[in-house]
C-alpha cells in the first residue's frame, strides 16, 4: 500500500473512521490521513457548475449541500476556495457629485 499523496509506502495504521468503520491509515512521510478503499468519490465537474448556480441564487449552504447531496465541510471549503479566487479590489464607479 502507497499513499494517494506522496506515494510513500511508509504507513501505519491510525484507527478505526467513524462514518464507516473503515481501518484508517497515516502516511508517515506527509501526514496524510486515508482508507485502503474509499467508498465516496470525487465531487464531478457537473455537481460543482449545479453549485455554483445554487450559490448565485443565495440559498443557504446547508440547503445546497442536502439538494446536491456534498457534505457541508466540503461545501464550505469549495465556497472558500472560489472566494479566494475573486480579485481583491474590484474597480468601482465613481460617484456623482450632487448638484
Amino acid at each position: 500500500m502507497q499513499c494517494p499523496r506522496c506515494s510513500a509506502r511508509t504507513i501505519i495504521k491510525n484507527g478505526i473512521t467513524s462514518s464507516s468503520g473503515k481501518q484508517n491509515y497515516r502516511c508517515k512521510a506527509c501526514g496524510r490521513q486515508f482508507v485502503e478503499n474509499p467508498t465516496q468519490g470525487c465531487i464531478s465537474e457537473e455537481k460543482k457548475r449545479l453549485v455554483n448556480r445554487l450559490l448565485l441564487e443565495k440559498i443557504p449552504l446547508a440547503g445546497i449541500a442536502r439538494t446536491v447531496q456534498v457534505s457541508v465541510r466540503w461545501l464550505q471549503y469549495y465556497v472558500n476556495e472560489l472566494y479566494a479566487q475573486m480579485p481583491r479590489h474590484a474597480t468601482v464607479c465613481p460617484k456623482k457629485k450632487a448638484v
